[in-house]
């Protein structure tokens, strides 16, 4: 109501001023089309200025689909200038349409009284890069001298972008190299690109050069820390802390992230009660974010809490709280939430298979996990995926049922990879098959001839069977490739830091207390009926 009436009563100020305004103000398309009416009504149709502000804020909010509705306007504007040019370029790239913003470009030299500036070049760069077109970005990139751009910030920039997008990572970072000032978008732009590649070590390097940063910069480093699964994301976060610089809900998912990756469900919960003590909403993504940090720190209960709370559900949650409660051997109530989430028209997608061929395989429901195997293709058009033959094949040997496991492998329409291999070979030491630990092991070292672990199972097997002489083999075999097995290590959060272990470590100041606890563990485990695996001398 507020909205029509801003339309029908524009008061003192004049009209293009009060739909000036309007624009401003205006984030929903249906608001924007009543705008547009009313400058069609009161003739500022002719006024460009009006136009340009018009088709931005359109382009912005619109999709693909309404592509045509603003160049229907742009087409109706009488010799439009190079602003409006660019506006409408700039419109289909956020309707991700380059070949249309390519195009444009292209013509705008032809019209009269239009010329390119460094706006039009930066969007026609975005352009080539959003669409590999390495030939015409190389192309116009000659000609930025010629036109007087070379030393120009936005350009250069836009340059940096486009040469990363097209994987030049080399080439972008001797652009940046060669700017004699570059801002913090220069600087964001390329530290993207490092996170992006996985390349962390340049990406600390860079963001350490950095003579400022703002959010972007932080964010970015902590969500490329988090993807890793390293430590230096919940560093950063308190050197961000440090810096008074203010998290915004991209940084919290970065570090709920982060916090599920390594396990500090301390860390995690603080976020939680940071983004509540905040009123930050908790929408779609940081509800998801919080129901896996739980689940993966450990408090499934906490994460169920939150799954509950959450007023609204994609399949996104229902993946996230299927798969933990999966993981923390709730098999039963994983398949509950899993037939709700079908009750409610949600459809599932491969991760949420995963959490249900898992669930089976912990609570030993073989029979059905096939049928859900099954209806993947049939019911939810989901082409199994390679983790999906692994909890099959986990689910198998759960069961004993070895021989359908290595059948299951064979049928496969690739080809398997080590983790496949090494859950049947789980399961093979499990129920004592040699054969076919034996035959996994061999394709498991054919896969990673280098990693030492292959060659402790392997020991272990021999162990095992009380093949002496074949333990030994093995570890002359170590010795003669020059493997040398790297030492197992695990974390834990203590008062809101992570202490990290190797094994056989005495390096923690408090490593006596440690393992008197461990001791202790161990006796009580033994006194309720464990008995440990016969240990392959590798392990001593």
């Amino acid at each position: 109501m507020r909205f029509c009436s801003l339309l029908a009563n524009p008061h003192t100020k004049t009209i293009e001023h009060k739909v000036m305004s309007l624009l401003q103000d205006s984030t929903k398309l249906d608001h924007l089309l009543q705008i547009h009416s009313f400058i069609i009504k009161t003739s500022l149709h002719h006024n460009k200025f009006v136009l340009a502000k018009f088709l931005g804020r359109f382009s912005s909010c619109s999709s693909s689909n309404d592509l045509s509705y603003a160049r229907s306007i742009f087409d109706s504007i009488q010799s439009p200038d190079t602003f409006i040019w660019n506006t409408m370029i700039r419109a289909c790239l956020n309707s991700k349409n380059t070949r249309e913003a390519f195009l444009l470009f292209a013509q705008m030299p032809r019209q009269r009284d239009v010329f390119v500036d460094s706006f039009s070049l930066s969007l026609v760069f975005q352009a080539c890069g959003r669409s590999m077109d390495c030939l015409s970005g190389e192309t116009i990139h000659t000609q930025v001298l010629k036109l007087g751009f070379g030393s120009d910030l936005f350009v250069q920039t836009a340059l940096i972008e486009m040469y990363a997008n097209f994987g030049w990572i080399g080439v972008a970072r001797k652009m940046f190299d060669e700017m004699s000032h570059p801002d913090v978008v220069s600087y964001n732009v390329l530290l993207a690109e490092y996170v992006r590649v996985g390349e962390m070590s340049l990406a600390q390097e860079l963001f350490d050069k950095m003579p400022e940063r703002d959010l972007v910069s932080w964010n970015t480093m902590i969500h490329g820390y988090a993807s890793v699964g390293d430590f230096g994301a919940l560093r950063l976060f308190h050197e961000m802390q440090l810096a008074n610089v203010v998290p915004d809900k991209v940084t919290m998912l970065g570090v709920l992230l982060a916090c599920g990756e390594v396990g500090a469900l301390h860390m995690g919960t603080m976020v939680h009660e940071y983004i509540e003590r905040s009123k930050t909403e908790i929408d779609i993504k940081l509800g998801t974010a919080l129901v896996d940090m739980y689940a993966k720190c450990g408090d499934i209960y906490s994460s169920l809490r939150v799954f509950n709370l959450m007023n609204e559900k994609d399949v996104f949650a229902w993946s996230a709280v299927i798969v933990g409660l999966a993981n923390h051997g709730l098999g039963d109530l994983a398949l509950e939430h899993f037939s709700k989430m079908i009750s409610e028209q949600i459809k599932p997608n491969d991760i949420t298979l995963i959490g249900v061929l898992s669930a089976c395989g912990h609570i030993g429901l073989v029979d059905e996990g096939m049928i859900y195997f099954k209806s993947m293709i049939d019911v939810y058009g989901i082409s199994p995926k390679i983790e999906h033959f692994g909890c099959m094949v986990d689910m198998l040997g759960r069961a004993g049922r070895l021989q359908e496991a290595r059948e299951l492998i064979r049928s496969m329409p690739f080809a398997p990879d080590a983790i496949v291999w090494r859950t049947l070979l789980g399961a093979c030491r499990i129920y004592k098959n040699v054969e076919l630990e034996e035959e996994a092991i061999v394709n498991l070292l054919e896969l990673e001839p280098n990693v030492d672990g292959n060659y402790v199972l392997l020991s272990n097997i021999y162990s095992q069977a009380k093949k002496w002489d074949k333990v030994v083999n093995v570890r002359r075999t170590m010795k003669n490739i020059d493997i040398q097995k790297d030492p197992g290590s695990s974390s834990i959060e203590v008062d809101n830091a992570v202490h990290e272990f190797v094994v056989s470590d005495t390096s923690h100041q408090q490593s006596e207390e440690i393992y008197q606890v461990l001791a202790e563990m161990t006796d009580r485990l033994k006194h309720v009926g464990y008995q440990e695996l016969t240990p392959s001398l590798l392990d001593n």
